[in-house]
């Protein structure tokens, strides 16, 4: 069997370590790009260049951003008093095209999976206890919605954090039962997801 020239193979192997592609899906994207007209895998590498070079992370939220504090963060039109806690970025934009959210987000960055050795050290909660206690006393936090997926590692990780705010006096809410359980939140269509916000319960 004839060797794959090494630009070739590194483009797979680069490929293959994406979440979802295998080595066949790996394969293909390298060959369309050697297919394709030169400007295709110009501009996929000068997007990915900026993508590290023109992204942070939210110093108060911790949600991908272009400046620090972030857009949303920044909005003097969101309820800074009602923080919705979710795992992943993905999920920020998730729960905004439901336009039914107006308050202000904390990305957790994972939850709690002892399976994967992940404990709440390792997630952001530390910093969303010190968001709490260092609100402005003229617009407190008064809700902290937790929106973690409806699976074992997203249930551990809102109790777990409940136990932590119920004690400060926050109200803190769950999103309702509209989102199947083991599904991710991310892919949520916008009307249950809607439904799932409107209809939030205590903890």
């Amino acid at each position: 069997m004839q060797p794959l020239a090494e630009p070739v193979s590194n483009v797979i192997e680069a490929f293959s370590k994406l979440p979802g592609i295998g080595p066949k899906t790996a394969s293909r994207l390298a060959y369309y790009l050697l297919r394709a007209d030169e400007s295709v895998a110009l501009d996929l590498a000068k997007a990915l260049e900026a993508l590290k070079a023109g992204t942070l992370f939210c110093s108060r939220c911790h949600n991908i951003a272009d400046r620090d504090p972030c857009a949303i963060c920044q909005d003097g039109q969101r309820d800074h008093g009602l923080i919705c806690v979710v795992e992943e970025p993905l999920d920020v934009q998730a729960v905004e095209r439901t336009r039914e959210f107006h308050g202000t987000y904390h990305v957790l960055h994972g939850a709690i999976s002892p399976v994967q050795g992940v404990g709440p050290d390792d997630l952001k909660i530390r910093e969303l206890l010190q968001r709490i206690q260092q609100s402005d006393a003229l617009n407190p936090v008064r809700e902290i919605l937790l929106a973690t997926n409806p699976n074992l590692e997203g249930e551990a990780t809102a109790m777990y954090i409940a136990r932590l705010v119920k004690p400060l006096g926050i109200r803190v809410t769950r999103l309702a039962r509209g989102l199947p359980v083991g599904g991710d939140l991310e892919y949520a269509d916008e009307v249950t997801l809607g439904r799932a916000l409107s209809g939030r319960s205590e903890m």
